[in-house]
C-alpha cells in the first residue's frame, strides 16, 4: 500500500488496475515495481494487482510499464469504475472510494 502522488493537483485523473502474471523465475521486477509507483498515487494489497490514480491515460501507464517486462509476461491495465465489489481490509476501500470520489 501506498501514495506516491502528490496531493493537491487538478487535473482530471482515473484509477486504473494493473494486473501482470510476470514468468521469468528470479527476475528483478523492481524497476517496474518503481515504474508503477512513478504514474501516480499507488495501492498495492494484492499480489499482483496494483491500483494507480493518475491522469495518464490506460496507453501512456501501458507505455512507462512496457521496458519493465519481459515478452513472455502478461499485462493488462484497465480502468476501474464505480462498480467494483470485494473481500479487502477497510483501508483498501477507503483508498478506492476517496480516489472515485475525487474522480467524479
Amino acid at each position: 500500500m501506498g501514495n506516491a502522488g502528490s496531493a493537491g493537483t487538478m487535473e482530471k485523473s482515473m484509477i486504473y488496475a494493473v494486473n501482470y502474471d510476470l514468468k521469468k523465475p528470479g527476475q528483478d521486477y523492481a524497476p517496474l515495481h518503481q515504474a508503477i509507483k512513478s504514474c501516480g498515487s499507488w495501492w498495492h494489497y494484492l499480489g499482483s494487482t496494483w491500483l494507480v490514480d493518475t491522469s495518464l491515460d490506460a496507453d501512456g501507464v501501458w507505455k512507462k510499464l512496457a521496458p519493465h517486462v519481459d515478452k513472455n509476461d502478461s499485462m493488462l491495465v484497465i480502468g476501474v469504475t464505480k462498480d467494483y465489489s470485494g473481500w479487502l481490509p477497510q483501508a483498501a476501500w477507503d483508498w478506492i472510494n476517496e480516489r472515485r470520489a475525487l474522480a467524479a
